[in-house]
């Protein structure tokens, strides 16, 4: 493919680093001269000094020819006029990075289809979404969650005094919009039936609507605390974010923020958390607040060593879950090692969604589960998929295959077994390796 980045900060260099060793012809465009070098210096692509919101620029770059255009500057405004301008130039398909939520939930506005854009991404979004995610379900795995985080997959530990443990699938109530996909059990991993019986120490692959995954999920782990302590070290956007996402009678929020300004705006945006203008890796503060209780303690500073220092240092003071923002993805193997229970990098979320847009319609392994007994498939029903016209209780996949979610244009399920499959359904599909050949014929996908 021939790909223009536009911006060569954080995610615009991760993304020609994926993109061109992927194979692909790249060109970058940045104003500052010192990122053009050091581009230069280490990655076999092509350069381009200047504007990259200009019609002129854009065209010496190849936007004529090009596949893609990706406008990930530091500013919303100009990823968006660069986008519309590369579109009209030639630009064969066109994904914006945006920073804010009036870009993103498009509020007043379409911008996608007034602009022209085929996807907006939002990493502050997706890496507020993943936080989340673990920390309303420690101890799981995540899997995957789906269609901006609407639906979530988890495998999930059965602890012993589980509600579940003992109770036939049929017994159970799970709520509406949540699924039990699979059971795992000593190293076998099988799709269940209403007749099975869920066991201590079993791993369930549970699959659910956000709004009800949670509690989804309290039939399978006992847990103990009925209100999680959660600590927010800095204001940034993803801050309010992750605020939102976990914005239930099952959390108590702290957010810190040193700039008064900025503290009082989140204190009137987010009326349901406590905002306090302090530094929480202060020892004063930190005891001040009893922050050594926390069951969560997150740092989304700008500034990467504050946030591993901070978290690896709310760790050791006892805090039960600390995790780190990092925009460095190539620091991110070495947190573990200071204490530091999770670390996630936007950029690296960014290039993450890159990745799923320009596969497209091609069918994707995204995991793999019980030590690749099962493995998680992402796939598109195309036009001439054997399954069309047909509900899910039509189709048989294997004996441990099934669809976990379907998403059909901004609507996202957990379906039923009387869901009547389309064309341009994006499916989470459930089955054993080697099935990759069965699944491109019956849905029609690359």
């Amino acid at each position: 493919m021939n790909i223009v980045i536009c911006g060569a900060g954080e995610v615009g260099l991760h993304a020609a680093e994926v993109m061109e060793a992927d194979g692909n012809n790249v060109t970058i465009i940045d104003k500052n001269a010192a990122r053009i070098r050091k581009i230069e210096d280490s990655l076999d692509v092509r350069t381009l000094r200047g504007n990259c919101a200009s019609a002129e620029i854009l065209t010496e770059a190849g936007c004529k020819s090009a596949d893609l255009l990706v406008a990930a500057t530091s500013s919303d405004e100009i990823n968006l006029l660069t986008a519309a301008v590369g579109k009209a130039v030639g630009a064969t398909q066109t994904v914006v990075r945006v920073h804010h939520s009036t870009y993103f939930t498009q509020r007043g506005l379409d911008y996608k289809k007034h602009l022209g854009i085929d996807q907006l991404i939002c990493p502050e979004f997706s890496t507020a979404q993943a936080i989340a995610q673990t920390i309303r379900n420690p101890g799981a795995h995540a899997i995957e969650n789906f269609a901006r985080g609407l639906v979530e997959m988890h495998e999930i530990p059965v602890s012993e005094k589980a509600s579940a443990a003992g109770l036939a699938l049929a017994d159970l109530g799970l709520p509406r919009g949540s699924r039990l996909a699979a059971i795992g059990r000593e190293g076998e991993m099988f799709i269940p039936d209403g007749a099975s019986v869920i066991q201590p120490g079993d791993r369930v692959v549970l699959v659910g609507n956000a709004s009800v995954f949670h509690q989804a999920r309290k039939l399978f782990h006992d847990d103990r605390v009925r209100k999680r302590k959660v600590a927010i070290m800095g204001g940034p956007p993803m801050a309010v974010w992750l605020c939102r996402a976990l914005q239930t009678s099952d959390f108590s929020i702290r957010l810190f923020e040193l700039n008064h300004e900025r503290a009082e705006e989140l204190a009137q945006k987010l009326d349901w958390i406590t905002v306090i203008t302090a530094d929480p890796s202060d020892l004063g503060t930190f005891d001040e607040e009893n922050l050594a209780n926390l069951n969560a303690f997150v740092s989304l500073l700008d500034d990467d060593e504050h946030n591993i220092l901070g978290s690896a240092w709310a760790k050791s003071k006892g805090v039960k879950q600390s995790i780190a923002v990092v925009q460095r993805a190539d620091y991110l193997h070495l947190l573990a090692s200071v204490g530091i229970d999770r670390a996630f990098s936007p950029r690296r979320v960014a290039v993450k969604e890159l990745e799923r847009f320009i596969a497209g319609n091609s069918m994707q392994r995204i995991a793999s589960l019980a030590q690749g007994i099962i493995d998680v498939y992402r796939l598109r029903v195309g036009p001439k998929a054997n399954c069309l016209g047909k509900s899910l209780r039509q189709i048989t996949l294997t004996p441990k295959g099934g669809i976990a979610a379907v998403q059909h244009g901004e609507k996202v399920e957990v379906p039923s077994a009387d869901y009547v499959l389309k064309q341009d359904d994006t499916l989470l599909v459930i089955g054993p390796p080697g099935m990759e050949s069965r699944l491109k014929k019956m849905f029609g996908t690359k």
